[in-house]
């Protein structure tokens, strides 16, 4: 069970870095009942402000409910996504709503299925915030939606609570304003490949990094090449370390002239700033240079049968080892624990939905990822009640700057001061070199979830 479950959380941050490139008029079925023909009323305790006013500015807020909403796709090819997606997100607002919600207002989430177009995703998301009058948008739903809306989503100072994607757009180091508004969870990028380098040079001591000397970065000019680099360049301010880097065609089939200018230069760990497919081929190309290094990569590529198929191939070996990021584990004790309080709110809500046990989410990595996302959401909900403030969108904003928010089966995420990196606290990972008796590959923690700053402290 744990092995299958730590398998899953590895495939829940590949599948969501996969669906970063992730319609019907009405809402889905997969969302609660929905009443569009009832008008969302302004809370009675608050002045009917305007967005123009600023961030005091409240809407979706009733004195029974407080809506919100998302675009994610639940038709289509992608409705594999979505449906668990948004079946988790509204098991973890059960929950809530069952335990009083805020203040005895329950959480209500409207989805439009936007067939993880942009276009569409621009659409509804007016839809959302215009027309339904939602508080925040919750579980923003893709790259395409999420890159089209996110200076709509910032002009009009509504909260956006966890993007599933990891686009560069997203990271910001003290964001003011209605730049501070988008709260997001995932690992982004830019964040990612912060972490990348520090895991890179820091001591081998209890697995917590590499060990390097002399840093060898190949990166690809699209996006997620790009994002990570622009991470690992802006951790390198930090550290006084030789870095060699080659930027890279991400349609290349070879890349032996990069790969031949870190051998000869002598770079003993190699940071892949890439996607799966361009992360394959440098392996291969190190692999046929006889080029042995350890080599880092990003959390898209956690994913036990793709990296087993490098071992196959030859390309990963003890000589060779590759190490990846991870921003969910269930591998821990308290990973478990909250794995199993997931594991049970999941099927309660599944009971009350009529949805057979035998077809249960709760072990589905996007159902894991949509709790997550409510949880998020919840936690700012949480915080106003901490810190006795009214529901506005600007309270709302300083409620999830107030403290940490801790990550079920992951790390934590703290927006303080306006940063807004997604997750930062990441375990780090790798492939068994043998197959078990089936011929299957598994991933092995070799460091659990560590903040930044504690594998910082590891740097030499």
């Amino acid at each position: 069970m744990k092995k299958r479950l730590i398998a899953l959380l590895a495939c829940a941050a590949l599948l969501f870095a996969l669906c970063a490139g992730c319609a019907s008029d009405k809402p889905s079925d997969n969302s609660a009942p929905i009443d569009n023909s009832a008008p969302v009323e302004q809370n009675s305790d608050t002045p009917n402000q305007q967005p123009d006013e600023g961030n005091a500015y409240v809407q979706g807020v009733t004195e029974t409910e407080i809506v919100i909403g998302n675009t994610a796709t639940t038709a289509g090819a992608f409705a594999s996504v979505g449906i668990p997606f948004n079946a988790g997100l509204n098991a973890a607002l059960k929950a809530y709503n069952d335990a009083g919600g805020f203040h005895g207002r329950s959480v209500r989430l409207i989805n439009y299925n936007d067939d993880f177009d942009a276009a569409n995703g621009m659409t509804y998301t007016q839809k959302l915030v215009e027309d339904d009058k939602v508080f925040a948008l919750v579980g923003h739903f893709g790259t395409p939606t999420v890159g089209a809306t996110l200076d709509y989503i910032k002009e009009k100072g509504v909260p956006m609570v966890y993007a599933a994607t990891g686009i560069s757009p997203l990271y910001q180091e003290g964001a003011t304003g209605n730049d501070a508004v988008v709260f997001s969870v995932q690992p982004i990028y830019n964040a990612e490949g912060r972490v990348l380098l520090a895991r890179a040079l820091a001591s081998t001591e209890n697995g917590v990094g590499l060990g390097g000397t002399k840093i060898g970065v190949i990166a690809t000019t699209a996006d997620d090449g790009e994002g990570l680099k622009a991470g690992v360049e802006r951790q390198a301010e930090e550290v006084s370390v030789e870095i060699v880097y080659q930027d890279v065609d991400p349609s290349a089939t070879e890349y032996s002239a990069a790969v031949n200018v870190l051998k000869n230069a002598g770079c003993d760990v190699v940071i892949i700033c890439a996607n799966q497919g361009p992360v394959a081929t440098v392996l291969a190309s190190m692999r046929d240079a006889n080029y042995n290094a350890k080599v880092i990569t990003s959390y898209v590529c956690a994913s036990a049968p793709w990296l087993g198929q490098r071992v196959a191939e030859g390309s990963v070996t003890a000589e060779r080892p590759v190490y990846s990021t991870a921003w969910l584990d269930a591998g821990t004790e308290e990973g478990m624990a909250d794995y199993m309080e997931f594991a049970a709110v999941q099927m309660a809500w599944e009971a009350e939905e009529g949805i057979p046990a035998d077809q249960s989410y709760a072990l589905n990595s996007y159902a894991m990822a949509g709790y997550v996302a409510a949880k998020t959401f919840i936690h700012g909900l949480d915080q106003l009640d901490a810190m006795g403030l009214e529901l506005t969108w600007e309270n709302y904003v300083k409620a999830m700057e107030n403290a940490p928010v801790n990550i079920p089966m992951g790390g934590s995420v703290d927006y303080a001061g306006g940063d807004r990196l997604g997750v930062v606290d990441l375990a780090l990972n790798t492939v068994t070199l043998e197959p078990d008796a089936d011929g299957n590959y598994a991933l092995t923690t070799v460091s659990p979830i560590m903040s930044l700053d504690d594998v910082m402290a590891q740097v030499k």
